[in-house]
């Protein structure tokens, strides 16, 4: 498991979006959920997991996670609308 680096999207509760990385999704997640993940989301849960796309380096991962944290607002429900209306991977392909 720690050879995959992963790229995830919670939205929050409070309809925010919050793009992280990790190694370990289940665990983060968990660690979200928990109180003890992020600041930003201490409070927000429960969330609803958007999208995770996985990499074969942290480097390849590092630079999707601030690719997706330059979008707006706007493009990034955009981006996860594709997303979700076809084939997931194919709509990742032209993001990632």
């Amino acid at each position: 498991m720690a050879d995959n680096h992963y790229v995830y999207v919670l939205r929050c509760k409070d309809h925010s979006l919050y793009t992280g990385y990790t190694n370990d999704l289940t665990k983060r997640i968990q660690k979200h959920e928990s109180g003890k993940g992020a600041k930003y989301t201490r409070g927000r849960g429960p969330f609803e997991l958007e999208i995770a796309k996985t990499f074969d380096t942290k480097q390849e991962a590092m630079k999707a996670e601030y690719r997706i944290k330059q979008m707006s607002r706007a493009q990034k429900e955009k981006w996860l609308a594709e997303a979700r209306g076809g084939d997931a991977d194919e709509s990742s392909k032209k993001f990632f």
